[in-house]
């Protein structure tokens, strides 16, 4: 049970034995601009425009100030994935448009360096996410929606355990286009992926 407000606490890190979250900061800004840039190529493909400015310090400093903002209303949480040895910056994972009252829900997103991708550090992360949102935070529900064809995500998503629930037609604008998305989704009482073991 929560004992004091969600938006009065900061998020918590999260951590793990390979990989933590912990909320974003102003001085992650070159290392997420220098991740992002080198993964461009990889990661354009499954998500929206990107703006001309969009690994600037200007943008980024909004991006924070949303995040926050998110925070403050209890509507979301954003964590960066770091690598628990080297801290070397991974990715970043999101729970977005929480919602409470009778949905008790929210949705997921995540994004992974290229040169990071394919060694389940993003499936290490979920781990760490789903017992924060079901235990934490006191959810029922986890969403996220995928393109059909990204088969990194369909597989990262049904290893955590989530369910594929149906077809979204034209869900999402990604790079320019409205595409298809599956639907998945995880609920608290049939997760069935053990949480990935903490340390302190």
């Amino acid at each position: 049970m929560l004992d004091v407000p969600f938006f009065r606490r900061p998020p918590p890190a999260l951590k793990g034995e390979t990989v933590f979250l912990r909320a974003p900061v102003m001085a992650d800004h070159a290392a997420w601009a220098r991740l992002r840039e080198e993964s461009r190529n990889f990661l354009v493909p499954w998500e929206p425009s990107w703006a001309p400015d969009e690994l600037s310090r200007r943008a980024y400093r909004h991006r924070l100030r949303r995040y926050r903002m998110e925070h403050v209303n209890g509507t979301g949480a954003s964590f960066f994935l770091f690598d628990t040895q080297t801290e070397a910056l991974l990715g970043g994972i999101t729970m977005s448009n929480i919602r409470r009252g009778v949905a008790q829900s929210a949705s997921i997103g995540y994004w992974m360096g290229e040169r990071h991708a394919g060694r389940g550090l993003m499936l290490a992360a979920l781990q760490l996410l789903i017992p924060y949102a079901f235990d934490g935070l006191r959810l029922h529900r986890l969403e996220a929606a995928c393109i059909p064809d990204n088969g990194r995500s369909v597989g990262l998503l049904e290893k955590a355990g989530f369910q594929r629930e149906g077809l979204l037609k034209s869900y999402l604008r990604i790079n320019g286009s409205w595409r298809d998305h599956y639907l998945y989704a995880l609920i608290a009482e049939e997760r069935h992926v053990p949480a990935v073991k903490t340390r302190g």
